[in-house]
């Protein structure tokens, strides 16, 4: 069948973005509003020297992280530009003036990222990865509620006024109000993207690499396949073209569900959208916003057009793999001056621009050119090459005992028992891990079911083959996947006091309520003062923290201070409070006061978090709720609180503190361990969102940023979040990581790099 169709050429480039570009918004006729992982969202406008080109107008900053789904609302008489609305990894919504580029509103609830934002006559409805719609009006939250079990992902209108929500459950939901009308089955992977296809239905674009065209009674319609990866986004026109763009770098355009044509582009598509007039816009990883048109008076200039090819062909070049590998990650031609182990041993170094491959000869003693190494189909297995032979598999084995990390190589087609075998000769270790090798080989390859031959001789001994299931007294080998950092352990405190400047402060502080006649009122007596230096005599002498105590008078004037004294002043009296946590017995009394109705905690936490907020007051109550996780008494009231907690001191992130970003991410790391010891997935999961923001934040403090990661890395290890945090592009942050200076970052890195490896 023959389809009518122009193709599509380059119109033009925006440059602009230092990041991903991550979201588009058209706004009106030609206007354009682009989001980015630089946190800034831009509006463009048309040159008026150029109408194939726009320009950057107004760059929005607001956001703390990553920003995503946008939303253009249309001109008024307050607003005669109209507004962008944004949503963000923050958690944020923030409303624009086009006209100002000023931020006028910030609506805050949802508790992870946000992923879509959809006008509904007045109001905003977004959606979050914390499995809510949330419905917006004149700033307020006027109801929210969980639309799927998993991270919802997309939501879009229809012209009838329907929602539709799509998630990570992989089903798409159609909402009338707050009741769901349909739920439609069929993709088998996340549910990205969604648009309106005009007159006929849904169309939803899927990790699974495919875009399905449902009507809205819940029947499919049409299956668009053609993407050899996740497909991030869609959008069609009015003319019925259907556009798509995936993590395969290019964006397909699509008329009655045949792809007419692909377009490549040098990274991922995050977005795309249709202009009015036909043309359609992308977003790319590389940081450029591409629009591409059919009118060949509006393509670009030959010149363009040729940097543009070079672009791409630089690209592919500099990611062309072989074996799996990139070219550049072999060796050289040094290589084969390495005798090989077996005949018919092959090896594949780089010679210029391409792999060769050789085979070893053990009769000549020499290795024989095979001929080039090209990618087939199945590049996507990226099968691992260690001394530049390529195995099924290259497993790390941890020996123990401050040995260094062994590398295991295997294929599917060897014996399990002559690798172990020769490897342990080879690695110089006692035969006696035999078993466990053997163990691990089939355990982490999909044979641990498999039926051995066991007539099999071992080579060395001549004794029978170990048979898995059969008694072992061998267990001096852990040979399971290593990780260096994660997962994390125990908890993290603030144990360090000088405690003779914090009594010194405080009598200091004392000394001016008491010359300020209108706060004399507020000082301490001689006798409170004689009692906390009793206190800190206590908490100073850790020798006898077993047998020392408070007596309740202690705590309550401690509990007044924080309540009576002036905000810019309680910071060395919530310090005391922060030691007072460490101590058994000041422990034990400070709960009776946090679990009655009058939490003296949280009551704090509001307190120093209020606008605006004193960095001396953060510092300290961030450390002295840190050191309740050291306490199982408090582990339900953290619980509890949770949500409240990380939001209080959620712009400690961007803090320029070190010490107040230090301190949020030990108070990160430290419900990571709790909540994965407590199951909680949604806990978890609002941890997750909070430290992946950590890892974002270009200026973190290293320790910061190491703690982050190594709570992120625990909770996929561990905890019930690891698809999420797929679903997060952890990979990105992962590899972000790897390339680190700081020697901890990358090896953590590397740990969470593993793990989105492993199913």
């Amino acid at each position: 069948m023959e389809i009518d169709f122009k193709e599509y050429q380059l119109r033009c480039q925006l440059r602009g973005h230092e990041d991903d570009v991550r979201g588009i918004c058209v706004c009106g006729g030609e206007s354009i509003a682009t989001s980015s992982r630089d946190r800034t969202v831009r509006f463009w406008t048309l040159d008026p020297s150029d109408k194939r080109k726009l320009l950057s107008s107004k760059i929005l900053l607001g956001h703390s992280s990553f920003v995503g789904p946008l939303a253009w609302i249309s001109p008024n008489e307050e607003f005669p530009e109209g507004r962008i609305v944004s949503g963000g990894m923050d958690t944020m919504v923030l409303v624009w003036d086009l006209r100002t580029g000023e931020k006028v509103q910030t609506l805050k609830g949802h508790q992870i990222q946000v992923t879509g934002l959809v006008l509904d006559n007045k109001d905003i409805v977004s959606s979050s990865v914390d499995c809510t719609l949330r419905r917006w009006r004149n700033g307020q939250t006027v109801e929210s509620w969980e639309a799927h079990k998993a991270a919802i992902q997309a939501v879009v209108k229809l012209p009838s006024g329907e929602l539709v929500s799509g998630s990570s459950d992989t089903t798409l939901k159609l909402w009338k109000g707050r009741t769901c009308i349909h739920t439609f089955v069929g993709h088998t992977d996340t549910v990205r993207g969604l648009a309106v296809m005009p007159e006929l239905g849904i169309l939803s674009a899927s990790h699974d690499g495919s875009i399905r065209l449902w009507a809205i009674s819940g029947e499919l319609l049409m299956e668009m396949v053609g993407h050899t990866s996740i497909v991030y986004s869609v959008d069609s026109h009015v003319s019925g073209l259907v556009v798509s763009g995936s993590e395969d770098r290019f964006a397909k355009i699509w008329k009655d569900g045949v792809c007419v044509q692909s377009i490549e582009h040098p990274g991922c598509i995050w977005d795309v959208k249709f202009l009015e007039n036909g043309d359609i816009v992308t977003a790319c990883s590389d940081g450029v916003v591409r629009i591409w048109t059919t009118n060949l008076t509006s393509t670009a200039d030959p010149v363009e057009l040729e940097a543009y090819g070079s672009v791409l062909s630089q690209y592919k070049l500099s990611r062309k793999r072989v074996g799996g590998l990139k070219l550049e990650e072999l060796p050289g031609l040094e290589a084969l001056r390495i005798p090989g182990t077996s005949d018919g041993q092959t090896k594949v170094v780089r010679e210029g621009d391409n792999g060769i491959a050789y085979s070893w000869s053990a009769r000549e003693q020499k290795w024989d050119k095979i001929g080039e190494v090209v990618d087939g189909p199945d590049d996507g297995m990226k099968h691992p090459i260690l001394d530049g032979v390529q195995y099924d598999y290259v497993f790390d084995v941890d020996i123990g005992d401050g040995e260094p990390i062994r590398k295991l190589p295997y294929n599917r087609s060897d014996n399990p028992y002559d690798a172990a075998d020769k490897w342990l000769l080879r690695e110089n270790l006692p035969l006696a891990y035999r078993q466990q090798i053997v163990e691990f080989i089939l355990q982490n390859t999909g044979q641990k079911d498999c039926a051995l031959d066991p007539s099999f001789r071992d080579p060395y001994t001549g004794s029978s083959a170990y048979i898995p299931g059969e008694p072992s007294s061998n267990s001096a080998i852990s040979a399971k996947p290593s990780f260096k950092h994660i997962p994390k352990k125990g908890m993290l405190i603030f144990d360090a006091a000088q405690f003779d400047k914090i009594l010194k402060k405080i009598t200091e502080l004392n000394s001016a309520l008491l010359s300020d006649p209108d706060k004399k009122n507020l000082s301490l007596t001689e006798l409170e003062i004689s009692r906390l230096g009793v206190i800190i005599k206590i908490l100073n002498d850790t020798s006898h923290y077993h047998s020392s105590s408070f007596a309740d008078v202690d705590i309550a004037l401690l509990l007044k201070l924080l309540k009576s004294w002036p905000l810019a002043m309680i910071f060395p009296v919530i310090d005391i409070l922060r030691m007072i946590i460490l101590h058994p017995d000041g422990a034990s009394k400070l709960l009776k006061h946090v679990e009655n109705e009058n939490d003296v905690l949280m009551e704090m936490v509001k307190r120093v978090t209020t606008d605006p907020a004193l960095p001396p007051n953060l510092l300290t109550s961030i450390r002295a709720i840190t050191n309740l996780f050291k306490n199982s008494p408090y582990h339900n009231w953290l619980q509890k609180h949770r949500s409240d907690i990380i939001d209080a001191f959620s712009n400690c992130v961007s803090s320029p503190n070190k010490n107040l970003q230090l301190s949020y991410s030990t108070l990160l790391l430290n419900y990571a361990v709790l909540l994965i010891e407590k199951k909680d997935e949604e806990g978890q999961s609002h941890v997750l969102s909070a430290a992946l923001q950590f890892a974002e934040e270009e200026n973190a403090e290293v320790d910061s940023k190491y703690r982050a990661l190594v709570a992120i890395g625990s909770l996929m290890l561990e905890g019930l979040v690891k698809q999420l945090a797929l679903d997060f592009e952890v990979d990105s942050i992962a590899k972000a990581a790897k390339v680190s200076k700081e020697a901890k970052i990358a090896e953590v890195g590397a740990d969470i790099q593993l793990l989105t490896k492993q199913s």
